[in-house]
């Protein structure tokens, strides 16, 4: 790739302006058809430093509406202060449908620097190397057109241009520490980019671009864009078919099978109340110290219960330190993302808790039940949201998902107290009428999401709940005792 890579011959000029123009006459009228057809795009730009990957996107933009692009700059942050994990800051970065992203380096350089610098063990590297190739994928197989270029110069080249922008006190403070040092490192980092490059261009290929030739690179990386925009305008939005990869599940009942007859009385309940309240407190210090995030994911039947269940967990709770998100319809911002955007922009730093009321496994659900997404979407969705959540394990998070269970005659009697009840009226909905008529379908599709998203990481608990009481306690256990063996394996790891 880099190391054999041969410089272009140079070209008229006054051809390489005449076919820029025309390129930049085809773009502006893509942006139009982009929109039209519900079309995302992200144009990823790695490269050497001074390659001139900024005059390069200049050029890219120079003719497009801003109303339709964005240019990110990710920052590389160091392992130590990072505080999301790796794919956060990209996956926010990701662009509504229709519109285009430019990130001014990304993914590549950030896990390329850390690796040489010793930031991360080979073992990370290869974690990011795979969650880089699921990241792509689940773009391309949710309509994303993604271009990855990168902007090629020599290492004399290279000393040439830097020493351009030292020299002058207008630019200098261009060139910084890491520029410098990947120029002594030049024959490491080449051997590094091009080893990333090889491992991640199955899915989505890389085209390496001669940055020696400015004009030329232009031309080729609009020709490029163009090119790919009519592919993807011509094919339509296009998604992927369903697969799925071995994931080590924790076997799981039935709903139909689960004795929903547990029960507690009412002083047994207060005291085991205050007991891991308690310690559910001291825990929610330990984790702050020990920077450790939790992810709690509430899913179950209306009236089942997650409401109050979420308050005795989030009592004892420092406020300072956890969220609770309610996760109802997408917003049409959210809508018009990958399904998976909008919990990535509300996970928790670490040492922090974050409380879903309601999860990413809406996709598998009321999304499969109501046809709010094709059949393909909610298949391809289990193994997504699997790739999902070991990404969040790998990053250290403790991820526990409920599932609070009710039969139908509690559901209902519940119901009609809501419906009587003044004070409680708000809490019940045609909608909730109407998902109780589809109770079989639901549990069928409960049932098989149970059985294909309850991974040894990132279990399911069925919490059985119709005695409320009994439910809470019985999740507030789950939670103390999770979080306890996370503290101990942090403690273990550090004592390595």
């Amino acid at each position: 790739m880099l190391k054999d890579f041969e410089k272009k011959k140079r070209e008229d000029k006054q051809a390489l302006s005449t076919q820029i123009k025309d390129l930049r006459a085809q773009l502006l009228a893509q942006q139009q058809q982009l929109l039209s057809a519900r079309l995302p795009v992200i144009v990823l730009i790695e490269g050497w430093a001074a390659a001139g990957k900024g005059s390069l996107i200049k050029e890219l933009i120079s003719e497009i509406d801003p109303r339709f692009y964005r240019v990110v700059s990710p920052v590389i942050i160091p392992e130590s202060s990072e505080r999301y994990p790796f794919l956060y800051q990209y996956n926010k970065a990701i662009p509504e449908n229709g519109k285009i992203t430019f990130l001014d380096s990304g993914w590549m350089e950030s896990t390329v620097q850390k690796f040489l610098r010793h930031e991360i063990t080979k073992a990370e590297y290869r974690r990011r190397v795979r969650q880089v190739n699921e990241f792509e994928r689940q773009l391309k197989n949710g309509g994303y057109l993604i271009l990855k270029l990168f902007l090629h110069i020599d290492k004399d080249e290279q000393f040439e241009r830097l020493h351009s922008l030292v020299e002058s006190p207008h630019t200098e403070w261009r060139v910084t520490g890491d520029d410098l040092w990947q120029h002594r490192e030049y024959k490491r980092f080449t051997e590094a980019y091009d080893e990333f490059m090889k491992k991640t261009g199955d899915e989505v290929p890389w085209y390496i671009l001669d940055g020696s030739r400015r004009k030329t690179a232009v031309r080729d990386s609009m020709k490029l864009l163009v090119e790919r925009i009519d592919r993807g305008l011509a094919e339509g939005r296009y998604t992927g078919a369903p697969y799925e990869e071995k994931f080590p599940l924790k076997k799981m009942p039935a709903l139909s099978d689960v004795d929903l007859s547990p029960v507690i009385d009412e002083e047994d309940y207060k005291k085991e109340l205050k007991r891991l309240q308690s310690r559910l407190s001291e825990l929610h210090n330990i984790i702050y110290r020990k920077k450790i995030p939790v992810i709690l994911c509430y899913e179950g039947w209306d009236a089942a219960g997650k409401g109050g269940n979420i308050r005795r967990v989030a009592y004892p709770l420092d406020p300072r330190g956890f969220d609770v998100q309610p996760i109802a319809s997408p917003l049409p911002h959210e809508l018009n993302r990958q399904f998976l955007w909008r919990f990535w922009t509300r996970l928790p730093r670490t040492g922090h808790i974050c409380i879903f009321d309601r999860t990413w496994y809406g996709r598998v659900m009321v999304e499969r039940l109501e046809g709010f997404c094709s059949e393909d979407d909610w298949k391809r969705a289990y193994n997504e949201i699997n790739e999902f959540e070991r990404m969040l394990t790998d990053w250290g998070a403790v991820v526990l998902k409920f599932w609070i269970h009710i039969d139908q005659d509690t559901q209902l009697e519940r119901f009609t107290m809501r419906q009587n009840t003044p004070e409680k009226q708000w809490k019940i909905t045609d909608e909730d009428w109407r998902n109780r008529d589809k109770w079989s379908q639901y549990e069928v599709a409960v049932d098989e999401m149970l059985q294909k998203t309850s991974t040894k990481n990132a279990p399911w608990f069925i919490i059985e709940s119709n005695d409320k009481k009994y439910a809470r306690i019985k999740t507030l256990k789950i939670i103390v005792k999770a979080l306890e063996k996370a503290c101990e394996d942090h403690f273990s790891q550090m004592m390595e």
